[in-house]
Order: structure tokens, then C-alpha cells, then sequence
């Protein structure tokens, strides 16, 4: 349908205007709010959106490729007549009920194909989303950081070596994504089909990972997952692929009205750790499990684990590093290997050129394959070609802690077989330095089991903890990813010694920097440096069994960062998010793929559409970012009243200060003060009070005049002098730049925390009472948000948070590790509560461990919007907010730097007995 109306389009481009005419007819004579075209575009979307039944689209589905059931042939091209697989013989065709017949038509298993090429030139043919898609090259920083892919040394490698690919801004670096679903959720865990999805890097790092941009490129049907025969479901794809690249193909751009080639390379591929394996045709299990690593992994079988573990990381330790040198700490052996360089992608292929691959379940051979991928002409001169996932790898060896602290079964590193054996009913395992105590088991799980987060920022950690057991069941990735970056070191800040505590926490604070959205290239090789060093510590607290491939992957992290650029644009959380809307799409459970491949196909024809159309959201884009975020809307349910006089004039002069437009009257006046009142002007004090005193009645004179004179005033600023209504809008909660903020009073009736805000502000700053001659300076500012006021401008409304200020003296801390820490029963600024909603950053407390009238500072991650343009006077000033930087424990502080075996045990804490299961 939609590759119809394009073809049609791109040979009479007079005929696309004629359609665009006829969108703005309106349904009916006298319709105001439809055209013929918005009228079915909104029932098709509203179908799309919550998965409405109706007739299939027959036509639409026509994109289906038959497949062995063995997984080892495609029936296209010259096999497309083929009634049987040539390797083993299997049917085709899907068997009665008998096993006897074949049902001729009906295949036994299929593969759906959605092509990419006509999909990219019809993302042209919006002027809006093609300028979208040149933004890396027209509007993004250049200031030799790492914000998005576009400024990473892999996209330039491909700048460098293929300059006619680089002089065309509009062609396209991709990326894709594989990872098997259960499209029955829970109903069924043997079913297992393989959507394989695109995503587009020339978007701003806002949209590139949005569902609408998001490509659904393949589906491979189930039940049983292909494993290393995926490069067989692969062969359209990368055919494709070559095409974009060798030749390109001639496309429409709606934006400057004129033809061009596009072209496209793939940039790499993002999957978890047994996907990557199947992708990149690399062993990920066994003694060579290490992809980066390869045969040079360092990996020993555990005797009675019988598992591997992964250690060996002193040998990436610069060569003079005081760990080479210590045995007893480690394996007994000193270290004077030198840190290996991974192979490139042409020593690659060298080595797996000779392979010749075999496809099928049936087949005998295992092992490394040649990857379909080395076909395009490109892929061997890439720096990185697939990626490690950091969400998985942060999950799992989040879990691995918390399991190997609490002792949770099946979860933890450490039991019987992790420790010397003995004949004996029962074992006794000595305190570990790792080991937790009842006592400490019990504060751990129940500073999380308090736990009050903001909305959206994990789950309900109250929901997940058992106080009964000590245990902690049904985490999510994310909660995992909140865990380690945050939760987990307020969790532990008075349990467990101090050198395993830090070790931990160096943990925590490098998948912290790790997972920034701005990188910074000079610090990376510290950063690596930390990593190695931290690995280290672990090797020499942890037992061997800790360490499985998840926990040496780190290792290579920086590596990735460093030639890729930021982890969010690269990690699978995105991609889970997606298929997570694929399986909602599933209606009929006998036929779970065809639902998907529908729903999805009315999906893309509908978001086709709607960027024609006014007033049909886009499904793929988030509501929240259609909006403008910096005015935001208050949460239903306020009431309007009359405040104090005094609350009134303390809010309307706090906008007057924080209005850019404001801003000239405001040195205006203070000018006024020093030419009026000599003696008085050398006194910054007085000065600053004087001004906020009288500023708000001289700038509404001030404005009047001018108004009275015929002088040009904006009408802005004609309503912000004249001041905001006295009956005030009172609310609840307020939305705005992506965070949902909620009154004291309402956080206290429920299980989050929405409260906390945070502001850096310029304050004057003196040394005693007596002090004449203040300076001013920028402080941090904590506090809680008691009243949400909506101030009625009469033509524009402003909110403002009234808010309670911990005290800057006597009411806030910094501990050894970077936290801020602050004390309710501290408050000040009384005279001065409140603050834009704008300029609020959100923050959440936590209850300190070590003293209860302390609470923890903690932020929350800032979300992306839509950065609309806008030429609004109404702006408020820039404030920079603080963002949350731990200091990294240093070694020195609390590790050993000798062969100390005191560091391996703890004195004060019980063992754990175990019964062995061989003698019971």
C-alpha cells in the first residue's frame, strides 16, 4: 500500500501535491476537526495503538520466505521451487496430523522479511524527519566529547577510508539487534522467535532509539531459536545491505526538493552475550570464552565448580604496578604477561577464512563459524563490529553481589564447591570477608524494603525484598541497573569490612561513569586504569567461582566506549522495550508471529501517514515529549485560593529575578540604588536588600511609564510587571522536563518520593554578621517541595515550587566517598522558599545506616525530550544542575598492599554450615 503510493509519487512528484491537497478536504462540509484522509488515519491509528482486531492485510503480508525446518536453507532465489531441504531431506511443506501427508501451501516454517530500502526512502519524503536525519552533521557539538556514535572514532574510520560515503550527510549508519522473544510471556517457555531490528545513528541521540524509529528488519518464526544458523535467516538482509553500499539507490529528499543516491554501511551489532556469539560466529562459552580475548583468554577450570573462571586481570596492571609482584593475594604466581591487543577484523578473517560453514540442527561440526557479516565489503576494517551489552553484563554482575552477599541459593559465588573439600555430613565455611552477618543481612534488606524512589526510577523495592528469608526475588534489569549505580552503595554503608565495602563501591561508581551520556576522552584511560585495578581488588576478596565471563567482560567496557562512543546508545535496553510492544501485539497464540508481523505492518503505514496530518500523535514517540517540556502541566485535582500577601510578593519577585527579559531593569535598578543612596552603594548587603525590597514596585512604575509614553513594551513583559493574580492555583504534583514532581503532603500517602529538589543557585555568601563586604558564589541548594503554586499571568501562567531549604552551614555534609548528606532538622532560608519549576532538579533521600538523622543526597537520571525551537521570551535563566560524581575510594586507603591473608576473613562474623548432599 504505502510502496505503492511512493512509487506512484517518485515518478510524478505532481501527483504526491495533488494528494497533499486532498489530505486538507474535510470529511464532511462544515468539518473542522477532520479531513477525509485524518479521519481514517485516526481509526487505523487507534487500531495500531491498541491492537483492535480486523481483517488480516492480505496484501501486506506477502513479504513471507519459507524456511527448512532444520534451519539450514531458505527456499528463495534458486530454491524457491523447491519442495524439500537438499542437505537432509526434510519437507517443506508442514505434515497432518497423521505424519503422513504433506499439507501442500502450508509451510512448516517461515521466515517475514520487512525490506529496508523502500522503508529509508520514504523516511525522506518527510521534510521534518529527513532534516532529522542530517542533524549529526548540522546541528550537533563539536567540542571533542563524546555525546553520540557521530562523534566516535568508528563513525570517523568510515569518514576517513570512504570519503565519497562521507560527503553525502544523508547517508545512512545503521545498527541492529538480535535476541529471542517468548511471544506467550510466561504461558510457554519453549517457544522462541528472533526479531532482528535496525536502528538509524544519523538522528539526534533523542530519537534515534524511539519506537518509531526503530526498524523491525526480520522475524524469524519458532519455536526453536536458529543459534549459529541465524546467518542463513540473515542472506536478504545483508543482500540488501551490499546494495546500499555497492550501488545505492536513488531517493526523494522532501527537504531540499531534489533527488540523490543513498547509500548506507552497519555500523555494528548490539546483542547480548550467547546473540553475540551466534552473530559474530566467536565461541562465548569454555576456556576461550573472551571474544576480545580470544585464544589468549585466561581461564582455568574450577575442580569441583566444574565451571571456568575468568581472572588473570593483574597482566592489563601497568608493568610496575605493586599487584604483579604479589602471589599469595592471587593464584600464588607472580604476573609479567603484557596486556594483549585484540585481533582486527582483518586478522580475523584470515583466521576464519579457511571454515566452511554447514547449516542445519543436524549437523556434527560446532564451534567458530565465518561470519555472514565479513560478506559486506566494509565489516573487516571496522574498529568494533559487535558490541558487549552493558545491560546484561551490569545485571549479572549486580546479581552475582547480591547473591554471593546474602547467600541466596542458585545465586550465590561462594558454597561447598567454591571452598576445600571434606568427608563429613556437614561443612563448615568460615566467615569470608565477604561474608554477612544475620544482623547486617537484616539492616541491608531493610534499608531497601524503605526505600521511597522517585516515579519511574525502579520498582517498588518493597515488593521485592523478604524480610523473612533475607532474600530478594523478581528484579528487573533495570533494578538491577539502579542497584548498581546507586541503591547498592547506600545499602552497604555500614556493613561488610571496609576493603571489600570500597572494593564494591569502585565497583558501582565505574558503571556509573561508564554509562554517561557525555564522555570525556582524556579520562578514559584513568578510567580503564580503575577498572583493571578494581578487578584486581576483586580477585583478591572474591573467591574464583565469582569471577564467570560477565565480570571479565568489564575489562573491555572502556575499549568500547572509547571507539563507539556513549553506552546508552549502544546497550539493549532500547531494543527490550520494543520487543516488549511485539509481544503485546500478539492476539492469536497459534499464530504468534503473523499477529506480530500485522500489527507491526499497520503500525509503520499509519506513523507513514501521520506526519502528514495535524493533530494524530505519532505511536512511535512518547506523548510526554509532543508537549513542551519547559512549561509542563500541573497533575488534575488543584484548588484555587488566596495566599498571604507577603508568600505572594516573595514569589512574584523570585520570577522577576529568573526572567531573562527582566533582566536589563534589574542592573538598571540597582544602578538607580547606588546613584541615589553613595554612602549606602559600598554595602552589598544592603544593596541586595534594598533591591529586592523595592524592585517589584519601581519595575511595574517603570514599565507603565513607558507604556504611558508609547514606547515599543512586549506584551510579556507588560503582564509580568503588572504581576500574577492573587488567587493562586494550588496542586499536587507538577510534570515538567521529564520529571514528575509531587508535594510533601501527597509523597507521604504513597510509595514513592517525588519531593526532593535540588537547585544550584548564586548566592551571597559572607563570613559573620559583621561581614561588610559579602562575595557571591554558587552553592547547592537541597530541599522538599511543600506547596506546587501555578502563578496567573493572565496571559501565560508560571509554576513555582515553595519548597523547605536544608541550612548550607549546619544541615549539609560530604562523607569520604562524594555523597552529600543532609539533615531535616536543619532548615533555613524561610525567607526566600521558592524556585521555578524549571530550574528544579530532582533529587530522592535515603536514611543513612550509620546515623538516622542523616539522609543521603541521591539524583535521578535527567530524561531526554524534544528540544523544540521557540523564540518565547518567557525563559528562565540557565542554571546548571549537580550532577551526582562519587569519589573513588583509592587503594591505598583500605587495601593490603602485601600478601596479608587477614584480609580474606573476618573475625566477627558467623560461618555458614552446609550439609553435603553426598552423604544425605
Amino acid at each position: 500500500m504505502v510502496q505503492a503510493a511512493h512509487d506512484d509519487c517518485k515518478n510524478d512528484p505532481e501527483f504526491y501535491e495533488t494528494l497533499l491537497e486532498d489530505a486538507q478536504k474535510p470529511l464532511y462540509p462544515g468539518c473542522r476537526n477532520f479531513t477525509k484522509l485524518s479521519a481514517l488515519v485516526k481509526l487505523y491509528n487507534l487500531k495500531a495503538r491498541y491492537g483492535w482486531f480486523d481483517k488480516k492485510f492480505s496484501e501486506l503480508l506477502e513479504i513471507k520466505i519459507h524456511a527448512c525446518p532444520n534451519d539450514c536453507i531458505l527456499y528463495m532465489n534458486d530454491l524457491k521451487d523447491a519442495s524439500s531441504c537438499l542437505t537432509y531431506g526434510i519437507s517443506r511443506w508442514k505434515l497432518d496430523r497423521t505424519k503422513t501427508k504433506k499439507r501442500k501451501e502450508v509451510p512448516a516454517k517461515v521466515m517475514w522479511y520487512f525490506p529496508h530500502i523502500p522503508r529509508f526512502g520514504r523516511l525522506f519524503w518527510s521534510p521534518k524527519i529527513t532534516k532529522d536525519l542530517i542533524w549529526h552533521a548540522q546541528e550537533r557539538e563539536f567540542d571533542g566529547k563524546l555525546r553520540h556514535p557521530s562523534d566516535s572514532p568508528s563513525w570517523k574510520l568510515v569518514d576517513h577510508r570512504w570519503p565519497d560515503f562521507a560527503s553525502e550527510p544523508r547517508n545512512l549508519r545503521l545498527a541492529i539487534s538480535a535476541d529471542g522473544i517468548n511471544p506467550h510471556s510466561s504461558m510457554s517457555s519453549r517457544h522462541s522467535c528472533w526479531p532482528i531490528i535496525m536502528v538509524i545513528y544519523n538522528l539526534p541521540p533523542w530519537l534515534c532509539m524511539k519506537r518509531k524509529f526503530m526498524m523491525l528488519s526480520l522475524l524469524i518464526s519458532g519455536p526453536r531459536q536458529p543459534g549459529n544458523d541465524i546467518d542463513v535467516y540473515l542472506a536478504p538482509l545483508l543482500d540488501d545491505l551490499k546494495l546500499l553500499w555497492e550501488v545505492g539507490v536513488e531517493s526523494y529528499d522532501a527537504h531540499q526538493q531534489e533527488l540523490f543516491t543513498l547509500r548506507a554501511v552497519l555500523l555494528w551489532t548490539i546483542n547480548d552475550f550467547p546473540a553475540y556469539g551466534n552473530l559474530s560466529g566467536c565461541t562465548v562459552k569454555g576456556y576461550f570464552a573472551c571474544p576480545i580475548c580470544g585464544e589468549d583468554t585466561y581461564s582455568h577450570r574450577l575442580k569441583h565448580g566444574k565451571k571456568n573462571s575468568y581472572t588473570g586481570h593483574r597482566r592489563f596492571l601497568p608493568c610496575n604496578h605493586p599487584f604483579r609482584k604479589q602471589k599469595k593475594a592471587f593464584n600464588g604466581e607472580q604476573e609479567f604477561r603484557s596486556p594483549l591487543q585484540p585481533l582486527s577484523g582483518e586478522e580475523i578473517l584470515r583466521k576464519i577464512d579457511v571454515i566452511c560453514n554447514s547449516w542445519g540442527k543436524n549437523k556434527m561440526t560446532r564451534g567458530k563459524l565465518n561470519s555472514i557479516f565479513f560478506d559486506l565489503e566494509y565489516w573487516k576494517y571496522l574498529h568494533v563490529r559487535h558490541n558487549l551489552d552493558v545491560m546484561h553484563i551490569e545485571k549479572n554482575v549486580c546479581e552475582s553481589i547480591i547473591g554471593t552477599l546474602l547467600n541466596i541459593p542458585g545465586k550465590t559465588k561462594d558454597g561447598l564447591n567454591s571452598r576445600p573439600r571434606f568427608e563429613s555430613n556437614r561443612t563448615y565455611l568460615p566467615p569470608a570477608c565477604y561474608t554477612l552477618s544475620k544482623v547486617e543481612k537484616k539492616l541491608f534488606c531493610q534499608t531497601l524494603s524503605q526505600l521511597k524512589v522517585p516515579e519511574g526510577y525502579c520498582s517498588n523495592m518493597r515488593n521485592l525484598v523478604s524480610m523473612e528469608d533475607l532474600k530478594l526475588y523478581g528484579l528487573k534489569s533495570h533494578d538491577y541497573h539502579a542497584l548498581m549505580q546507586q541503591l547498592l552503595l547506600v545499602s552497604l554503608r555500614s556493613v561488610l569490612p571496609k576493603h571489600v565495602r570500597h572494593a564494591i563501591c569502585r565497583l558501582s561508581f565505574l558503571f556509573n561513569a561508564l554509562c554517561s551520556k557525555v564522555v570525556d576522552v582524556p579520562a578514559l584511560d584513568k578510567l580503564q586504569n580503575d577498572v583493571v585495578v578494581t578487578l584486581c581488588l576483586l580477585e583478591k576478596y572474591f573467591p574464583p567461582s565469582f569471577f564467570d565471563i560477565m565480570l571479565h567482560l568489564i575489562v573491555h567496557l572502556v575499549r568500547e566506549v572509547r571507539l563507539c562512543g556513549p553506552v546508552y546508545l549502544r546497550w539493549m535496553y532500547p531494543f527490550e522495550r520494543f520487543m516488549k510492544v511485539l509481544k503485546g501485539y500478539v492476539r492469536n497464540r497459534n499464530r504468534p508471529e503473523g499477529c506480530i508481523v500485522e500489527c507491526y505492518i499497520a503500525e509503520e503505514a499509519i506513523e507513514f501517514c501521520t506526519e502528514y496530518l495535524s493533530n494524530v500523535d505519532a505511536i512511535g514517540i512518547p506523548s510526554s515529549v509532543n508537549i513542551n517540556q519547559k512549561v509542563g502541566a500541573p497533575i488534575p485535582g488543584g484548588q484555587v485560593v488566596i495566599v498571604d500577601s507577603n508568600l505572594w510578593l516573595h514569589a512574584h519577585h523570585y520570577v522577576l529575578e529568573n526572567t531573562t527579559i527582566v533582566q536589563p531593569y534589574i542592573e538598571e535598578h540597582m544602578e538607580w540604588l547606588k546613584l541615589k543612596n553613595p554612602r549606602q552603594s559600598k554595602r552589598q548587603k544592603w544593596l541586595q536588600n534594598e533591591h529586592m525590597r523595592t524592585f517589584t514596585y519601581w519595575f511595574r512604575k517603570k514599565i507603565e511609564v513607558a507604556i504611558g509614553n508609547n514606547e515599543p513594551i512586549s506584551e510579556t513583559l507588560k503582564w509580568i510587571a503588572h504581576g500574577p493574580s492573587h488567587y493562586v492555583s494550588k496542586y499536587h504534583g507538577y510534570v515538567i522536563n521529564g520529571c514528575r514532581y509531587h508535594s510533601k503532603e501527597r509523597d507521604d500517602l504513597r510509595a514513592t518520593q517525588n519531593s526532593g529538589v535540588s537547585i544550584i543557585a548564586s548566592t551571597m555568601q559572607i563570613a559573620s554578621a559583621k561581614d561588610q563586604k559579602p562575595v557571591f558564589g554558587e552553592l547547592c541548594f537541597y530541599g522538599i517541595i511543600n506547596e506546587i503554586w501555578d502563578l496567573d499571568y493572565t496571559m501565560f501562567r508560571i509554576p513555582v515550587f515553595k519548597c523547605d531549604w536544608i541550612d548550607n552551614k549546619n544541615g549539609i555534609k560530604v562523607d569520604d566517598l562524594g555523597f552529600t548528606l543532609v539533615d531535616f532538622n536543619k532548615i533555613a532560608h524561610k525567607s526566600d522558599p521558592f524556585i521555578l519549576a524549571s530550574q528544579a532538579k530532582q533529587v530522592f533521600y535515603v536514611q543513612d545506616q550509620l546515623d538516622p538523622r542523616w539522609s543521603v543526597v541521591l539524583s535521578t537520571p535527567q530524561k531526554d525530550f524534544l528540544d523544540k525551537e521557540g523564540g518565547d521570551d518567557l525563559v528562565d535563566n540557565s542554571i546548571e544542575h549537580h550532577p551526582f560524581i562519587g569519589t573513588l575510594p583509592e587503594v591505598e586507603a583500605f587495601d593490603a598492599m602485601d600478601d596479608s591473608d587477614a584480609i580474606c576473613i573476618r573475625g566477627d562474623c558467623e560461618g555458614i554450615w552446609i550439609e553435603n548432599k553426598s552423604s544425605m
